[in-house]
């Protein structure tokens, strides 16, 4: 029997450990994807494992955005992304941007009227500029149809395929979900983040990912990243303390399950709505 060292058993455990995940994450290529172990963070804690998002701007739609399926359908799809990805992605949808802007803008104000007098009162804008400034109701003019959700089609009006897909990626969202925060590889906690890496306070608290389509919304998208751009953006996709050895199984469940969440979005955009 082969005996080892403790730094080699250590690095035995390393490589053992990156293939596993890397074989896991494998199928995932709808985003980058890095797992880094941490040690205690700054109060003497346990080791960790953070997955990263490594990547940046407007999630890949597909025929949801470019074709020219009927617009029930696209919207379902859209508000299935919408609802399941905020599970395992730092990602943003249009309402995060919605109110971004109004805070920005006009100071929180979500009516025309109110936008416009917060304009007058906290910007100097004077009634002849106004009719050249955005408000709250051209910027929601401008969503496509496919991004409102009260235009998606009940499910049993959608085609049999579409709504196999669905029905999936709702089935791993749920299973997710159904996980404890303290055992779940994609949670999200920003004390613990803070504690295990510091100088993330310092970042912007913006998601580098995003499913508002950045044709129509350019301006408002370049807005609010502005800071992330120069700050860093929240990246963190998941940060889960181990206190127990027996918890990297755990650790290892939520981490297939996120996948499959991911692999149910991925099939969802990838499907050919010419074959249904």
């Amino acid at each position: 029997m082969r005996t080892l060292t403790r730094p080699a058993a250590r690095r035995h455990i390393e490589r053992v450990f990156d293939a596993t995940v890397l074989d896991v994450l494998n199928s995932v290529d709808l985003v980058d994807l890095r797992v880094v172990v941490l040690q205690g963070g700054e109060q003497g804690g346990p080791p960790a494992i953070a997955i990263i998002c490594e990547s940046l701007g407007q999630i890949d739609l597909g025929w949801i955005e470019t074709g020219d399926a009927p617009v029930a359908w696209r919207a379902a799809a859209y508000r299935a992304l919408d609802q399941s990805l905020g599970r395992v992605l730092p990602i943003y949808g249009y309402q995060y941007l919605f109110d971004e802007i109004a805070m920005y803008y006009w100071d929180g104000e979500t009516e025309d009227d109110a936008a416009r007098q917060s304009l007058i009162a906290y910007h100097g804008a004077d009634a002849d500029e106004l009719e050249n400034m955005a408000l709250p109701s051209e910027m929601n003019a401008r969503r496509p149809a496919w991004m409102i959700a009260a235009n998606a089609a009940a499910s049993k009006r959608l085609p049999t395929a579409l709504r196999r897909k669905l029905d999936t990626l709702d089935r791993a969202s749920k299973a997710l979900g159904g996980l404890e925060s303290e055992r779940n590889a994609w949670n999200c906690d920003f004390e613990i983040i803070q504690d295990y890496i510091p100088g993330y306070e310092e970042c912007s608290s913006l998601p580098p990912l995003t499913l508002v389509p950045f044709e129509q919304f350019a301006r408002e998208l370049d807005d609010i990243a502005r800071n992330g751009m120069e700050m860093g953006f929240m990246d963190i996709a998941g940060l889960c303390p181990l206190p127990d050895a027996d918890r990297i199984d755990d650790w290892f469940t939520a981490l297939r399950r996120g996948v499959q969440l991911l692999v149910a979005a991925q099939d969802l955009i990838r499907l050919d709505p010419t074959q249904l």
